[in-house]
Parts: structure tokens; C-alpha cells; sequence
């Protein structure tokens, strides 16, 4: 079975019902990675599929321990023996290691090494320019829409201030990498 089949069950399985606006989120998210294919071999596709399936099932309330949900998604990935890669791209989702700082769980990320490739900048890329509801948005309009969810005293919102030129790094060079490669991405 192809890991992207395998993920999307997985994820849909604690998704779906649980939280069906996160469900639509994560479909949103592997949609958007469809048009990164031709930037990786057919098993990276598979792999990176996989990881936007996944990214964000440690919200499940069932998995959610520590309050950072990529670690939480990590850990349980890793309980149901996922490749490791998988777990250390969802540990390390969306420049979740500042997230971590501020949450004082730096230590237990640090389990999973972020690869710090297009692999994983694709990864971002797409969990940043896909809305809750699943809809292709700007990396500015996912920013601001996230801080206004959250509010202005909340932890997630500060991590978006700090982690916001890192994440748009990765938007940006995701985004080059498709227009060298002659891919209409909008």
C-alpha cells in the first residue's frame, strides 16, 4: 500500500468526525502538494502526500498531550511505527521548533532532526497557503487569519510573529522552485 493511502485513512480516521474543519484543512493541504510532484521522485511525492495527510493529527483530542500538536503527532506516528521520516517531517511542520521553544518542549522535538530541505520547505509551503477551510490563500492571509483566531495573548500567536520570517523562507523558496520548474502553482 502506497504510504499516502495509508496516511490519508489515518488521518481521516481521527480527523474526520473529531474535527472536521482540521479534516478539511489537512485535504486542503495534500491537494496544494499535488502540484509539487514533478519537484520530487515518485517515493519523496509519496513521503511528502503522506506528511500533509498527517501534519496535523496530533490536534485529535485523543493524541493531543503536550499542547504542541506536531510533537503530539510525532509521538503517536511513531507509536503506530511510521517511517521515521514521516514522523520528524510532522515533528517539524511549519517551523514548529520556535512553537516548541516557547512552549518549553524544545528537548522532546529534539527527538526528530528537521531535514531542512524542499522536502520539507514543500511541506510548509502548503500547510501556509492552505486556509482551515481548505481553500488556496496567501501565506500573508493564513498568517493574519491564524493570529485572529487565536487572539493577541495567545501562545500561537506569538510564535507566528517570531516564526514568521522562517515560515516565509520556505513559502518563498518552495514558490521558486516551482516557477523554475515551469509549474503554475496559483
Amino acid at each position: 500500500m502506497k504510504l499516502t493511502t495509508w496516511a490519508g485513512g489515518l488521518a481521516a480516521g481521527w480527523l474526520d468526525e473529531r474535527l472536521p474543519r482540521r479534516w478539511t484543512h489537512v485535504q486542503g493541504v495534500r491537494e496544494q502538494l499535488r502540484v509539487t510532484d514533478r519537484l520530487f521522485s515518485t517515493d519523496e511525492a509519496d513521503l511528502l502526500a503522506a506528511a500533509g495527510f498527517l501534519h496535523d493529527i496530533g490536534y485529535a483530542p485523543e493524541l493531543a498531550a503536550t499542547g504542541l500538536h506536531a510533537l503530539d503527532g510525532a509521538r503517536y506516528l511513531r507509536e503506530v511505527e511510521a517511517p521515521e521520516r514521516l514522523c520528524a517531517l510532522v515533528a517539524h511542520h511549519s517551523a514548529a521548533h520556535l512553537e516548541a521553544e516557547l512552549r518549553g518542549l524544545a528537548d522532546e522535538l529534539g527527538d526528530w532532526a528537521d531535514e531542512r530541505t524542499p522536502l520539507r520547505d514543500a511541506l510548509w509551503w502548503a500547510d501556509m497557503t492552505t486556509s482551515p477551510d481548505g481553500e488556496v490563500v496567501t501565506f500573508d492571509e493564513r498568517a493574519k487569519e491564524i493570529q485572529q483566531r487565536y487572539g493577541p495573548d495567545d501562545i500561537v500567536s506569538t510564535f507566528m510573529q517570531v516564526a514568521r520570517p522562517e515560515l516565509a523562507g520556505a513559502v518563498d523558496r518552495t514558490e521558486a522552485r516551482l516557477r523554475a520548474a515551469g509549474i503554475d502553482y496559483v
